[in-house]
């Protein structure tokens, strides 16, 4: 299995209802296709850098997952059908980021702890 980082962005003008439900959606399709999700990201509405489909933010979302390489042929097929999705990037992480990765997770583990 192979470590891939996945962010898609989500049309604004959903409610945090309906964001919620793609994003479990999304997390139902990896697990059911029997990845083991590592790290879940919700980053919020944010300014896109050019309007996409005239809009202008977005909902991110970011979702750090083990899987084989099927299940993201799988992942960006219902990507690519749910009109909520406005834009998506998969890529496979190599050794040196998974590690990088790993101490990211670790570090925002132990800022959490403290506050």
């Amino acid at each position: 299995m192979n470590n891939y980082e996945t962010v898609f962005i989500l049309t604004p003008v959903l409610s945090e209802a309906q964001t919620k439900e793609a994003v479990d959606k999304f997390k139902g399709i990896l697990t059911a296709e029997g990845a083991e999700i590592v790290n879940e990201e919700l980053w919020g509405l944010r300014k896109l850098a050019y309007p996409i489909q005239k809009k202008s933010t977005g909902f991110y979302v970011l979702l750090e997952f083990k899987a084989k390489p099927e299940t993201v042929a799988t992942l960006e097929l219902q990507y690519r059908r749910d009109e909520r999705v406005i834009r998506f990037l998969t890529f496979r992480q190599d050794k040196d980021f998974a590690e990088y990765a790993d101490k990211r997770r670790s570090k925002k583990g132990t800022k959490q702890q403290e506050a």
